[in-house]
């Protein structure tokens, strides 16, 4: 069965006996690397028959493969029970000890003077172990801290580092669209995101509208950006010299989504023409990929003063790596000075 489970939403293949999947939302109690797991079916209406998930995993990973979304084929774990009332009970009550816990760890962190901030905290079912997300510039020891935190809670701590996207991830609500952030509710994979989309799309370049709640360039700028590349592509290269049936002239603008293309004829002229009336018979050279005409050129799209901003905004909107760094540190409630 596909279950979504964990504090930052994984998607993951689990095994089962069952013989019949409840056609309503469920959930249920699976069993993971981590301990026991609160989680919720996916695809419960449509997506088993007899008991069994009727896609296969090749299926599902070309799916959310397309989709930007992370999962792998590899058995996440095992099926334990559907969720019973006991069970969320005790995952509410997990919940509302979590914060009293993170303002534990807080209060540890100002007394041991260390150079991070802690983000969240996750209360595996049962008191198996508590893990703390956190955010700091580098590497830091939390070695006292784990004992500490062990030694108050008796049980294990982890303590795992993470970036302002998984951050965004954990605590996101609602965006500028009006829905729940994407990387909260369904976007796993974080791949990068660039000022050449949004420049791309005719975006406007004004940090505070481009940034998510990450404060990061948002990462729904990539959703079409195959698409303006793909007709970007079929477009004459600007000042290139084609032919057209009122005679020779030159690319002086071009519209991607129209697919326009607007040339200054050698008489003086203006015309706007679909891409497909030139024939593609040009006299210069061919179109380059987005990609490469911006490396040739330097935007040789936009005039001094749009280009200085877009310098400026590069350096101000920084790029995010795709995988965040994490630091991982155990520590047993049975021995906690180890």
């Amino acid at each position: 069965m596909l279950v979504r489970y964990g504090r930052m939403n994984s998607l993951g293949l689990f095994e089962h006996n069952e013989g019949r999947i409840p056609k309503t939302e469920t959930r249920v109690v699976v069993k993971t690397e981590k301990g026991l797991e609160v989680g919720c079916l996916v695809g419960q209406l449509t997506c088993y028959k007899a008991g069994q998930f009727k896609l296969t995993a090749e299926q599902i990973q070309e799916y959310f493969g397309q989709n930007e979304v992370g999962f792998s084929e590899q058995t996440a774990g095992k099926f334990v029970r559907f969720a019973t009332p006991d069970d969320i009970s005790e995952q509410e009550h997990l919940q509302r000890i979590s914060r009293e816990e993170i303002e534990c760890c807080r209060r540890l962190v100002a007394e041991l003077r260390l150079p991070m901030r802690i983000v969240d905290a996750e209360h595996i079912l049962g008191g198996e172990r508590v893990i703390f997300y956190f955010m700091a510039d580098g590497r830091v020891d939390f070695r006292d801290l784990v004992k500490r935190l062990a030694h108050e809670y008796q049980t294990r701590i982890e303590m795992h580092q993470i970036g302002s996207r998984d951050e965004a991830k954990i605590l996101g609500d609602i965006e500028t669209c009006g829905q729940e952030c994407c990387c909260r509710r369904f976007l796993k994979v974080l791949k990068p995101v660039n000022m050449r989309m949004a420049k791309m799309q005719k975006a406007t370049l004004d940090p505070s509208k481009i940034s998510g709640y990450c404060g990061r360039l948002k990462c729904c700028l990539r959703y079409e950006d195959r698409t303006y590349t793909e007709l970007k592509q079929r477009l004459p290269r600007k000042n290139a010299r084609v032919k057209t049936s009122q005679g020779e002239g030159k690319v002086v603008d071009t519209q991607i989504l129209t697919q326009l293309v607007v040339i200054e004829l050698d008489n003086g002229d203006r015309i706007a023409l679909n891409v497909d009336e030139l024939g593609l018979q040009q006299t210069g050279q061919p179109p380059a990929a987005p990609q490469e005409e911006a490396e040739e050129n330097g935007h040789d799209e936009l005039d001094m003063a749009e280009h200085e901003e877009l310098e400026d905004l590069e350096e101000r909107v920084q790029e995010e790596p795709q995988n965040d760094e994490q630091q991982i540190q155990d520590s047993d409630s049975t021995n906690p000075e180890n």
